[in-house]
């Protein structure tokens, strides 16, 4: 149960600073009371919207993507990718190891970094060589603060538990992440077969 009214987005943003610049548990378990669960994902839609302009933007930098597929596909993605993870974040952690949090602690602990993250990741992934390596660096910090997260929103102190409920939630995101590939992916080779291009 969270207290207090809804964080609005700066708020967020300043709490994303926060845990960026300080990361620990400690920080996470400051501000995961803080918002509920319709902050997280308002967070999380502004992060999909931006990146989703901004790949859209400079798609015509790449010959295999097009303007319509980076912005929607992006839309449709990371909000679904964040559901999908931090699900498996909770319910992994609460299943298997028995932890004390809640999902919209859960949701709003990774929302904190994933954001900020996720459109840097964006920003930096337009440049076609720089973009593979910077998006390897983020990778690992989002790593790094996820293991964090899962400490403080799930309580789990031990850190093989911390590191095992991030494997099998990243396990159940590519899964999800494959369903949902597929489907889009159908639904673009059917619209062309309808459209004869």
């Amino acid at each position: 149960m969270t207290s207090g009214p809804e964080s609005s987005v700066q708020d967020m943003f300043a709490q994303s600073v926060a845990v960026l610049s300080r990361p620990s548990p400690a920080t996470f378990e400051r501000f995961e009371r803080r918002g509920r669960l319709t902050g997280a994902l308002i967070y999380v839609m502004i992060a999909a919207v931006v990146s989703g302009v901004i790949a859209a933007l400079f798609s015509f930098l790449h010959s295999d993507v097009t303007f319509f597929g980076q912005l929607f596909g992006r839309l449709i993605t990371i909000p679904l990718g964040f559901l999908a993870f931090t699900g498996g974040v909770y319910l992994i952690g609460r299943t298997l190891f028995r932890g004390t949090g809640t999902y919209p602690e859960v949701a709003y602990s990774f929302a904190l970094f994933y954001v900020p993250l996720s459109i840097v990741s964006t920003l930096i992934g337009i440049i076609p060589i720089l973009g593979w390596l910077a998006m390897f660096v983020i990778g690992l910090a989002m790593i790094y603060f996820g293991f964090l997260a899962v400490q403080s929103s799930m309580n789990l102190r031990d850190q093989t538990q911390a590191v095992v409920t991030l494997v099998l939630a990243w396990i159940a995101q590519m899964v999800v992440a494959g369903v949902i590939g597929s489907v889009i992916a159908g639904i673009f080779v059917a619209g062309r077969a309808v459209t004869g291009n």
